[in-house]
């Protein structure tokens, strides 16, 4: 059912409010979810890498997309078209569960970072932000550090802040030897450091 599909950075997958396209697979690069209000003002939602897996709410309640999907860098995916799969779910049923996990982790997701939102001081709030994203939000379980191809404009987008105040943050994260800032993304040098709460008023 599957279909690879060469993404170019700007690109859009799916609109909110838009029917549903299928879900997406990401192979290579990068794609980030959104969501823009009436104001103009846009909401980073995730950002999507390999092995990811997005665009399932729609085959459980049949209702239009609930935000944008956008690439952000050059990216390959597969596409698993919409109607095809839910005929494949219906012959065979005992892998709702598998798209049930799917939901329910990113369910998890974003409980955690609700509560995160008015529980924790901001410095926080970037440490385990930048440990999702290095963690592939749990897809990833090796223990490895990886660089975050992020940057500090999507960063403070994601944690409904201020780009002044995430620089900040990491520069005191790097000062701690516990990140290295570089153009356009952020390489953890000590994961397991990261994980550990901000001193006491930092």
């Amino acid at each position: 059912m599957g279909m690879l599909r060469e993404v170019p950075p700007r690109c859009e997958l799916f609109a909110r409010g838009q029917p549903s396209n299928g879900m997406f697979g990401v192979l290579q690069g990068q794609l980030r979810a959104s969501g823009t209000g009436d104001d103009g003002r846009v909401a980073i939602l995730t950002l999507v890498e390999p092995p990811g897996w997005v665009g399932e709410i729609p085959f459980f309640d049949g209702l239009p997309r609930t935000h944008d999907l956008v690439a952000e860098v050059d990216s390959l995916v597969v596409q698993i078209p919409h109607e095809p799969l839910l005929a494949f779910l219906e012959r065979e049923p005992r892998y709702w569960r598998d798209m049930a996990l799917l939901l329910t982790a990113k369910l998890r997701l974003a409980f955690i970072a609700m509560e995160d939102t008015h529980r924790l001081p901001i410095a926080d709030r970037v440490r385990n932000r930048l440990v999702l994203i290095a963690e592939g939000y749990g897809e990833w379980s090796d223990g490895i550090s990886r660089d975050v191809s992020v940057s500090q404009e999507t960063l403070a987008t994601m944690l409904s802040t201020s780009r002044q105040t995430v620089n900040q943050v990491l520069k005191a994260l790097e000062a701690q030897g516990l990140v290295r800032l570089k153009y356009g993304r952020v390489d953890i040098v000590d994961l397991k450091g990261l994980r550990r709460p901000a001193p006491s008023g930092g």
